[in-house]
Order: C-alpha cells, then sequence, then structure tokens
C-alpha cells in the first residue's frame, strides 16, 4: 500500500513513518505539511518527496492512502479531500474538534467506501480487552461506577515548544490536556459505558504554561444509568493512572503502577476454598493477546477487506464526549446529550 504523510505537526508523526517504512506491505511514498520547513526536514529524514501542494499529493496515482498528524483543527479539511479523492485515511486523535464536523467526516467515509482508522491504541491492549470482555460477560453485573484517571507532567514541563506548540493553540489544538492526553480515558469509558446522556465538568488551567486547559474533571451520567469520573492532568509529578469499574456483582481495577494487574472481584467467580459468604478476589493471569496496532489494522483492511476493530463512529462517539464536557465547563451547567443520530453507528 502505497502512503503519503499528511503534516509531521504530531508528535508521534515520526513513529508512524517508522512504522510504514517498517512495513513489509507498506511504502511511504511522499510528505506534504504545510509547514515546509518541517515538511522538507522530514523528508529529507525519511527519504521521500516533499510536495507543498496538498491536491498534487491526494491526485497522484502512486498514492493509495494518507496518514494524518495535522493539529486536530486541520483534521476535517484534510479527511473531506482526501474522501473525495478515494483515499485511505488513517488519523491520528480526536477525530475533529466538533461533533458536526465529526458528523461529515463519518458521512463521507461511508459515502467513498475508503477504509478509515483513527489512532485509539488503548483498544488494542490485552487489559483493556480482559475489561471488556469481562462486561460483555456480565461478571461485574450492572455497572454502577467507573473512574479513570491520565495524567503526566507535560505542563510542569513545559513538553510543548517549536514543531509541538500547537498542543497549546486552542484554536489548532480544540483543546488541551483533555482534549489530547483525555482522549484515551474519554474513548475508553464511551466504549465500557455506552451513550451518555448527560455531564457535569470543571475544565481549568491551573499552570499557567500554556493558554489552554491542564486539569479537569467530569463526571458523565450514562443512559444505562451508570456514572463515570474523569480526571485528567498535565500536572502531575508523580502518581498512578488507575482505572476503576464497580457493579452490582463485583468489581474490578487496574493500575499503571510498576507490575501493573489487573484485580477482579465477582459473585460469578468459584473459587474453591474461598471463605463462604465472601466474594472472591482474583488477579488475571490468562489475558487475550494484544490485537495488530491501528496501523497494522489499517493497512491489512486497505489490502484484503479485513474487518478493522476501531471505527470512524469510535472516532464520532469520542469527539461527541469531549465536545459534551468541554461546554458543560464552559456554560458551568450540566449538559445534555441530543439522541444519537440516525445512520451513526453507538459502539
Amino acid at each position: 500500500m502505497r502512503i503519503a504523510m499528511l503534516s509531521f505537526a504530531h508528535v508521534h508523526a515520526r513513529d508512524y513513518a517508522r512504522q510504514v517504512k517498517a512495513h513489509t506491505e507498506a511504502t511511504l511514498q511522499c510528505i506534504w505539511d504545510d509547514d515546509e520547513a518541517r515538511g522538507r526536514e522530514a523528508a529529507a529524514l525519511f527519504e521521500v518527496p516533499y510536495e507543498r501542494d496538498l491536491q498534487a499529493v491526494l491526485g497522484r496515482a502512486d498514492v493509495d492512502a494518507v496518514l494524518i498528524n495535522a493539529p486536530t483543527a486541520q483534521h476535517t479539511e484534510l479527511m473531506l479531500a482526501a474522501t473525495a479523492r478515494h483515499k485511505h485515511i488513517f488519523t491520528e486523535k480526536a477525530l475533529t474538534v466538533t461533533s458536526v464536523d465529526a458528523d461529515k467526516v463519518v458521512q463521507a467515509v461511508h459515502q467513498s467506501g475508503v477504509q478509515f482508522m483513527i489512532s485509539l491504541p488503548s483498544r488494542t491492549t490485552p487489559e483493556t480487552l480482559f475489561i471488556k470482555s469481562a462486561l460483555d460477560q456480565g461478571l461485574l453485573g450492572k455497572v454502577t461506577l467507573m473512574r479513570a484517571r491520565i495524567a503526566h507532567n507535560a505542563a510542569l514541563d513545559h513538553w510543548f515548544h517549536d514543531g509541538s506548540a500547537w498542543f497549546g493553540d486552542a484554536g489548532l489544538a480544540g483543546g488541551g490536556a483533555l482534549f489530547d492526553l483525555g482522549c484515551h480515558t474519554v474513548d475508553v469509558m464511551r466504549w465500557f459505558m455506552g451513550e451518555p446522556a448527560s455531564v457535569i465538568a470543571k475544565v481549568q488551567n491551573f499552570s499557567g504554561a500554556y493558554n489552554i486547559d491542564d486539569n479537569a474533571v467530569a463526571v458523565v451520567e450514562f443512559k444505562n444509568g451508570g456514572l463515570g469520573i474523569l480526571d485528567v492532568s498535565w500536572v502531575q509529578r508523580a502518581g498512578v493512572n488507575p482505572l476503576e469499574i464497580y457493579g452490582t456483582e463485583g468489581y474490578l481495577s487496574r493500575t499503571s503502577a510498576p507490575g501493573q494487574s489487573l484485580i477482579l472481584a465477582s459473585k460469578q467467580l468459584d473459587i474453591h476454598g474461598y471463605p463462604t459468604g465472601g466474594i472472591p478476589w482474583t488477579i488475571p493471569t490468562e489475558l487475550p493477546k494484544a490485537l495488530p496496532t491501528a496501523l497494522q489494522q489499517w493497512v491489512s483492511a486497505c489490502l484484503y477487506g479485513t474487518p478493522a476493530t476501531i471505527t470512524v463512529e469510535d472516532g464520532r462517539n469520542l469527539t461527541e464526549l469531549l465536545e459534551g464536557i468541554y461546554t458543560s465547563a464552559r456554560t458551568h451547567s450540566e449538559y445534555r446529550f441530543a439522541a444519537q443520530q440516525i445512520g451513526v453507528r453507538a459502539s
């Protein structure tokens, strides 16, 4: 598969280029970037041509697909242009800044028939797959509460500068810690808990390092009756990033501490010799195998039509929840989500 990279603005762009170069069934054909200096530097590094004209790239017969690493605010324009030329799309998260734009992308992807993939790597890990399976099996009963934190020290140590300075620009990035880093836990919570009904949130700029949010907490009520607590930060100096799920039949947790492990407690587990009347606890050791990476799944889907486990609708649902959280924080009020649109699959 012949791939053009669209922008090297994102911090993960070089890693994706390396993955393409290392893939036995993919080649990197050229690089486009609206920042010519950045684009030419990347083209020299990966020994491919630099192209300054986006339409020229999309019009090339030797380009089958595009890999997008542009600032999030540019995603809609780039993806609509790519679908118009029937080029397959891989994109960094988030899908778009707004739900209106996300719905445009969903429609364009389906109408064009291209293969689409958004990078949500948490969905491919053994731990996440185990938790999803446990929920699907009903081991926790009805979920009453999910709590998830993801945080690091990006604002404390001024990670973003020069070519990555756009991460601190709300006009280009769409949002700060919540929109960038929070994508991972917001997406997983949406996947586990289903459609959101409402949210109330507090989003703040604690450090002042960038003119954008670096600390946020949201409480989401889901249509299944469960609650979700999300907290995201760029101002964490130390600490773990836990995930906890409580249900009417048990409990499940994952920690990011060294030697991280899963803990599962369920009334439905049959552990020989456990004291009568107690709820058995176990540390699962037999986890599902990791799925192929998002990029590997995408290449396989493009070449062979194999089904991908992450869809454009998943990207749309992530944007919807992020938008609701920011709207609640901005308006200092509860935000209620509209009914799922006809033709947009919930997942």
